[in-house]
């Protein structure tokens, strides 16, 4: 990015840190993706037990890889199936650490996801002791109007298309409202303050990252 697109990337990202903590969530930036992996082992301690939610801004900064590295007791959805899966989702709600990204954030400091099976978001509102969301600049929007906008029009097309999934927006890159048994939006959760003081971590990149 240029040098001028760059301050103003992060003059915004900088007032929704401000927004984000006043509503009781801590906020932290690092300027590349090849940041993120230092930042994740020096907060989360060794042996910690962790999960997962699905998201290829984890991916795409190495965070999956360093779950799996035997750092930490990982409870990787990656590697079961059936009954099994479905324990494990319920079994994350005890974890030290679940790790996720998000749909869209506000400039007001509002977490917007949208959500399928709907474990992501459920883990994201009550369960895991600590939340750490990693979130590229691309998914800053004004409002919550924008953030809705932002999935029907970019998020729900490319994860359906990512997944296989056969929904309308698949193929027409935008949301129908289906009624698809593949469909992805099933659950929408707006989070607009957290109870429990910094249980919730929003780490930015001045990057581009997931959908």
């Amino acid at each position: 990015m240029h040098e001028a697109v760059t301050k103003n990337t992060e003059r915004r990202i900088q007032r929704t840190m401000e927004a984000l903590r006043a509503n009781n969530m801590e906020a932290y930036y690092v300027k590349t993706a090849a940041e993120v992996v230092p930042f994740v082992e020096q907060m989360i301690p060794a042996g910690a037990t962790v999960s997962n939610g699905g998201s290829v801004s984890l991916a795409e900064t190495g965070v999956m890889d360093l779950l799996a590295s035997g750092r930490y007791h990982y409870l990787d959805r990656s590697k079961v199936s059936g009954e099994a899966l479905e324990q494990l989702f319920r079994d994350v709600f005890s974890a030290d650490w679940y790790l996720a990204s998000t749909n869209a954030v506000t400039e007001n400091g509002e977490l917007y996801n949208v959500d399928g099976t709907s474990n992501r978001v459920a883990a994201i509102t009550f369960g895991p002791k600590n939340v750490l969301l990693v979130v590229g600049c691309n998914k800053i929007v004004k409002d919550i109007h924008a953030a809705a906008t932002r999935v029907k029009e970019i998020a729900a097309p490319a994860n359906t298309d990512r997944l296989g999934c056969k929904t309308p927006c698949a193929v027409t890159g935008t949301c129908a409202d289906c009624h698809s048994p593949a469909r992805i939006c099933c659950t929408t959760t707006i989070h607009r303050y957290q109870r429990i003081a910094g249980r919730i971590k929003v780490l930015f990149v001045g990057e581009p990252l997931g959908f």
